[in-house]
């Protein structure tokens, strides 16, 4: 009786499946129909309203493109590539030398999967030929942040040269340009810029690029291994990882940027 009952469940599920296999090979044969009807009147594939209806119809319910009609968000597609994607960007900051505001450009790269900073170059006046040399030296060293990536997100600033992309290249790195007027595509980079500026350069006039090399050493120091990060609900690298010890201060740049933690038992 039993193997009755589970005979009948079964050839119940395969009609039934069968049933949404033949419509949409129904559906189908429908649509390359109307194709080759239209094809044969013109070459361009553009169909009037008694075919769409024949489409529709023979539809019925199904998803005629399901592939090309499923969203995936930008932070969706991020999250599932970013262990092999690194952003890089500019900033700049204003020295104050000798009375005059000097313009510097900051170029640094940013691990989409752990956060992680390094800043690869300052310089006040960046070009091409600097640029070049930049890419040489973060694809011929073991502890580049681009080292075991594959895609490298930019802006459209022409200081990327096509030169600066071919060299990423040969090392297997491709360099991804972004559309213009898109500085979403590029949060995680765009977000350290705000928070670097935040909570530390507009709070200091620097008077040479030693000083701001320094202010960006300490301030990584303080991103890394003290800065709790939302978007991965942990801090980068900590190095102060105790729970029953006393609550500690630690702070730099004479009191700018603290932090606290329970100091190590």
């Amino acid at each position: 009786m039993k193997q009755k009952v589970w005979l009948t469940l079964i050839t119940c599920l395969a009609y039934g499946v069968d049933r949404e296999l033949y419509k949409a090979i129904d559906y189908l044969r429908e649509q390359v129909r109307v194709l080759i009807e239209q094809q044969e009147r013109d070459k361009r594939i553009l169909l009037d309203n008694h075919q769409r209806r024949r489409l529709a119809i023979k539809a019925n319910g199904l998803d005629p493109e399901p592939e090309m009609t499923r969203k995936t968000t930008w932070k969706q597609f991020i999250q599932s590539h970013w262990s092999v994607l690194t952003a890089c960007d500019f900033f700049s900051v204003e020295l104050l030398v000798r009375g005059r505001l000097i313009r510097c450009m900051v170029l640094f790269a940013i691990d989409l999967s752990t956060r992680k900073v390094e800043i690869i170059g300052v310089k006040p006046d960046p070009n091409g030929i600097w640029m070049e040399q930049i890419a040489r030296n973060v694809t011929d060293d073991e502890d580049s942040p681009l080292n075991g990536k594959t895609y490298l997100i930019h802006d459209r600033d022409p200081l990327f040269t096509n030169t600066f992309r071919m060299i990423l290249g040969s090392a297997g790195i491709e360099a991804v340009k972004l559309p213009p007027k898109s500085p979403n595509l590029n949060a995680y980079a765009e977000r350290f810029v705000r928070s670097v500026k935040e909570k530390c350069l507009s709070k200091l006039i620097l008077s040479s690029e030693n000083q701001l090399r320094h202010v960006l050493s300490e301030y990584l120091e303080y991103y890394h291994h003290e800065r709790i990060h939302q978007g991965v609900d942990r801090i980068t690298e900590p190095k102060h990882q105790g729970r029953r010890g006393d609550v500690i201060c630690i702070e730099r740049l004479g009191g700018l940027l603290k932090s606290y933690h329970r100091k190590a038992a």
